[in-house]
């Protein structure tokens, strides 16, 4: 699958392009490369199944085997996103590992390692997210259970220029060193456009009331989202809002045209921002304040918030503080408040729940 050429992303006669996350490239070029250390054949294009079940095939850059590893390069597609990480090299060496070793992830040149704590992978695990790892390792255990041998194999990811690329990330900030993430939930980049996304929006709402839906539904990401759906078995597909960051989006046009009932739901680094007042909560354009968190655990524990004080406001991430006090229950305190933000701005045009999940798509909190 061929890139568009730079000046063809931002047409406006057509819509808006989906493209494919680094996770999805990096598992595309694993597959490659594992098919042709088990067979000598490198499938091109090549073709992986997502997490929801789409199908899309991969182009590949470049390939080399030898008796020992294989590898294989993709060229990620963005679609209109823009993303840093748009036409960068997504590279996959694979290798037998020793005898019951299963698969084991390292990080090549330009994907990053993690130095600090509160991301989804611990100190010192390569940048690999939880999700493209499960697609990856889903991979190799098909491809060598088809070939009658163990999946003891070595997955190396890597970025040509990823360091570079990086130092336009937060992944420094974030103490992600040496390179780029390997990200995705879905596989998919969807186009980032303020006003199209925020149009969408709108229309979900108009659809819903149209149907006499008296409850929606906006949420973050996917895990918040599946997590709603669990809690609300019974409502519709049109009742779950696409609000991705745009919290203000969504509650600014409920105002005006309101249902009896809004659901929230969202991780707690997301729904702390909202309750600080937010309402684009994208982090290139709100982030945590550690000081407002700080006074949140006083709220619930005020020698609490003064022993660990100095650590709080010294957090990397929203996701340490909450390891640093899960005596107390912050996050239904982050709920609480984020609730407050959200009926303050509907001035009563909807009644507000506010619903917190972890990064499993658990429950935390729900007000």
């Amino acid at each position: 699958m061929a890139p568009p050429r730079d000046d063809d992303r931002k047409s406006p006669d057509r819509p808006l392009r989906r493209g494919w996350t680094t996770g999805a490239c990096a598992s595309a070029a694993t597959k490659a490369a594992l098919s042709a250390l088990l067979t000598g054949d490198f499938p091109d294009p090549v073709t992986i199944t997502l997490p929801k079940g789409e199908t899309p095939s991969f182009s590949l850059n470049r390939q080399a085997r030898d008796d020992t590893c294989a590898t294989a390069a993709i060229i990620k597609d963005a679609g209109d996103d823009p993303d840093v990480t748009h036409l960068a090299e997504i590279v996959a060496t694979v290798a037998f590992g020793p005898p019951g070793s299963g698969v084991c992830f390292k990080a090549g040149s330009g994907v990053g390692m993690v130095t600090r704590p509160g991301l989804p992978l611990a100190p010192g695990e390569p940048a690999i997210n939880p999700v493209p790892r499960q697609m990856m390792r889903a991979i190799v255990e098909d491809l060598c259970a088809a070939h009658r041998r163990p999946p003891d194999i070595v997955v190396e990811i890597g970025v040509t220029d990823g360091e570079a690329l990086a130092r336009h990330t937060w992944n420094p900030r974030l103490g992600i060193v040496g390179g780029l993430s390997i990200l995705g939930t879905t596989g998919i980049v969807h186009p980032f456009s303020c006003s199209a996304w925020i149009h969408s929006i709108h229309r979900g709402v108009d659809v819903a009331r149209a149907a006499g839906l008296p409850h929606v539904v906006g949420a973050t990401g996917s895990a918040s989202e599946d997590l709603a759906r669990r809690l609300y078995p019974a409502l519709p597909q049109i009742a779950y809002l696409d609000m991705g960051d745009f919290a203000g989006g969504l509650i600014k046009y409920l105002k005006t045209h309101p249902v009896e009932r809004l659901t929230i739901a969202g991780g707690f680094a997301k729904l702390t921002k909202l309750a600080q007042g937010a309402m684009d909560l994208h982090s290139g354009r709100s982030q945590v304040d550690f000081a407002f968190l700080l006074k949140a655990v006083a709220t619930c524990d005020a020698a609490l918030a003064e022993t660990l004080a100095p650590r709080i406001l010294a957090a990397n991430t929203a996701k340490d503080v909450l390891d640093l006090t899960g005596a107390i229950d912050l996050p239904a305190v982050i709920a609480r408040k984020a609730q407050a933000v959200c009926a303050e701005r509907l001035g009563g045009a909807a009644a507000v729940e506010i619903i917190v999940a972890d990064r499993q798509g658990g429950l935390l909190a729900r007000v």
